[in-house]
């Protein structure tokens, strides 16, 4: 498994990691058997949520760490608050009373990352700097970062917290290129044209901040997955080839389409089957070629200016 060195910080993290949002109706043997497998592929990077499942992905997760003596030591965890049903909220009381109750779940005394979980246009930035402050120094968070902001968005917070935002989980796939559609075709007259993220990629670049890539299977917002789909039949004929000849998975090569971005992408999976991270994992081994990448690009409906 490759590994990225997060800039601003000392962490080394896999780039690819796996999301555990959809681990709250597992059994703890399934959840332990997932996390074994991971870490036997390079995977030691983990990313929850305080909302997935009410928090039963979090217990989950702890139960099988607990369960088949997995070291912490081991793990990169990340979680991410922020979400409340019905609305967001960065509040300083809140953002504490989060990482409390994540710690509480988890079993653990403290978090490799925190992240911001979506914008809150209710955002007082002073709130989140006296959090996070607290937050690091008493270790119960090591890093920070934030989910689906753009540049401004960002910016703002960076004027009041002192600790580095070194992440920005963003939705990427082969189907859902908007942050990098709008850098391609520049000053043209084109729905491609529209940046609607402030050019979040280059921005993140720029400010050395790594992209974490959710949802690299599907297309739209949730619509579906786009691998063996019948509505994108060039897509996959071509995805299909280059799995064949590379020896690997349709899925592997959905996820070495992101990491051949020289933004060095983490890409989060969101599997729950340990056979489908092991394929996953192989993605680590490809490198598609520049030629190869567009190609992949133009069959997923993208028209070259």
């Amino acid at each position: 498994m490759n590994k990225l060195n997060v800039k601003n910080s000392e962490l080394v993290i896999p780039e690819i990691a796996l999301g555990c949002m959809r681990i709250a109706d597992m059994e703890v043997n399934d959840v332990e058997t997932l996390i074994k497998t991971s870490l036997d592929e390079g995977i030691n990077f983990f990313d929850h949520a305080d909302i997935y499942g009410g928090g039963k992905s979090e217990e989950i997760f702890a139960k099988a760490v607990s369960q088949g003596n997995i070291s912490r030591d081991k793990l990169l965890i990340q979680s991410k608050c922020g979400i409340r049903p019905g609305f967001f909220d960065f509040s300083k009381d809140h953002i504490l009373e989060s990482v409390d109750g994540i710690l509480s779940r988890l079993n653990m005394d403290y978090l490799d990352a925190l992240l911001l979980h979506r914008p809150d246009t209710l955002v007082e930035p002073e709130e989140v700097a006296e959090a996070f402050d607290i937050l690091h120094s008493s270790g119960k968070v090591l890093n920070f970062g934030v989910s689906n902001q753009n540049p401004m968005q960002i910016d703002l917070l960076k004027k009041y917290v002192k600790q580095s935002l070194l992440f920005n989980q963003l939705q990427l796939s082969i189907m859902r290129t908007g942050m990098i559609d709008a850098g391609i075709n520049v000053n043209m007259k084109v729905e491609n044209s529209v940046d609607h993220d402030g050019s979040i990629l280059d921005y993140s670049r720029l400010n050395d901040m790594t992209i974490q890539a959710w949802s690299p299977f599907q297309y739209g917002f949730f619509e579906g997955i786009f691998l063996n789909n019948d509505k994108f039949p060039e897509l996959n004929q071509v995805i299909d080839r280059l799995a064949n000849e590379y020896n690997v998975t349709n899925s592997a090569i959905a996820v070495a389409w992101i990491l051949r971005h020289p933004a060095k992408i983490q890409t989060i999976i969101g599997t729950t089957k340990p056979s489908r991270v092991s394929d996953m994992s192989k993605a680590s081994q490809v490198n598609l070629s520049r030629k190869e990448w567009y190609e992949i690009y133009r069959a997923a409906g993208n028209k070259l200016p």
